[in-house]
């Protein structure tokens, strides 16, 4: 089985932190159709500055746990403690391993997703970052026998999460509030949740050993 060095991986970090940054006013058009418009902007502060303190040589544990860090005590919203337990679960669960295969991948996901489920109460088709990372885990806890296509397949369930929140009504948060005028716009949190998914699997696919 294929799998991929714990050390040295945090790059893929400090990858996904230039991505929301750089889709910064993205992510908070999107919000700002049915939401606060403050996504991208808190998103942006928080991967920007874990992504300053991510050395080149930490592992991926190790960076993810320094996003935690930085979204838990230094980013306000709700985001900020949703990505922060998400982050450290995962950062745990591979901390003292040497390389992550697929069933540690999972292993690490699901535990991200647990993370994010003991401080918020949203589940799938409540329009928010649950309808990508669900999938997602599902996808990586479904397994496949080549880690690329898992990695591939993770990354394409977070992204059809995604764009399933386009045609749902908002039961969380202030976009509730809308009712049926919610409909009809992506999810920022699903949206930056499927960006971060996505760059975790291409930065692991681009590792694997073989």
């Amino acid at each position: 089985m294929s799998s991929f060095a714990n050390a040295g991986a945090g790059a893929i970090i400090r990858d996904i932190a230039a991505v929301i940054v750089e889709n910064r006013a993205y992510l908070s058009e999107i919000d700002g159709k049915i939401g606060d418009g403050d996504h991208g902007v808190n998103m942006a502060k928080g991967f920007g500055r874990a992504a300053e303190r991510i050395g080149d040589d930490a592992s991926l544990g190790e960076a993810m746990a320094t996003l935690s860090d930085v979204l838990m005590s230094e980013i306000g919203g709700s985001m900020g403690p949703l990505y922060g337990m998400f982050f450290l679960e995962m950062s745990e669960t591979i901390e003292d391993l040497g390389a992550i295969d697929a069933d540690t991948f999972a292993a690490m996901l699901r535990a991200g997703l647990d993370g994010v489920a003991s401080v918020g109460s949203a589940k799938v088709g409540d329009k928010t970052m649950m309808d990508a990372l669900v999938p997602a885990v599902a996808a990586a806890e479904a397994g496949h026998p080549d880690m690329a296509v898992l990695l591939r397949h993770v990354a394409e369930a977070a992204e059809a999460g995604r764009d399933s929140t386009e045609d749902m009504v908002a039961k969380i948060g202030r976009s509730s509030r809308l009712g049926e005028r919610s409909r009809g716009v992506l999810d920022a949190g699903a949206t930056s949740c499927a960006m971060i998914l996505r760059g975790l699997c291409d930065g692991a696919a681009a590792r694997l050993d073989a």
